[in-house]
């Protein structure tokens, strides 16, 4: 693909692509009224992907209290990237990395101090992607998701070094 690929903060005119893009990407699917929660509480953290005149891909984001994973016993304001999802033809041309980019800023600005996570424990390419922009596997939760399977929790300290590993 050499298209241009522009990010853009959702609207609620992209809910329908956005959840195209869900039901084709990743095997957990949410209610209409799911994403319109999160864009009302994190609304600069929901980014949306266009080329040639189409969503290719999207992350959301919502804000949590919670300890951190980095300090022990701290309690600190987490960003919770809740999904991210990128097509099938659109993969592995950075797509996925500036979508998360934008949501770390945009989190840094509601005074988030860590990012985290959910990940399925065999998804190797988002691990590696994750791993790649700073994120860290702090632990584990067994079968966390609705077929049985773990995920690891990875986190990030937002003002740390970002996109920086290779």
């Amino acid at each position: 693909m050499t298209s241009e690929v522009t990010l853009r903060r959702f609207t609620n005119a992209d809910l329908e692509e956005v959840m195209n893009i869900n039901r084709c990407c990743l095997p957990e699917n949410y209610s209409a009224n799911f994403y319109l929660d999160i864009y009302r509480n994190c609304p600069d953290a929901f980014v949306v992907a266009e080329a040639q005149g189409r969503l290719v891909g999207y992350v959301m984001c919502r804000t949590e209290s919670g300890f951190s994973d980095f300090v022990r016993m701290r309690p600190v304001r987490k960003g919770h990237i809740v999904s991210v999802a990128v097509m099938p033809e659109y993969r592995r041309l950075g797509i996925a990395r500036s979508l998360m980019s934008s949501a770390i800023a945009a989190l840094s600005t509601y005074g988030c101090s860590e990012a985290f996570v959910e990940v399925r424990v065999t998804n190797e390419p988002a691990i590696q992607l994750y791993r790649k922009v700073g994120f860290e596997v702090v632990r584990r939760i067994p079968r966390y998701y609705y077929d049985g399977e773990d995920a690891y929790v990875m986190s990030f300290q937002i003002g740390s070094q970002f996109w920086t590993k290779s």
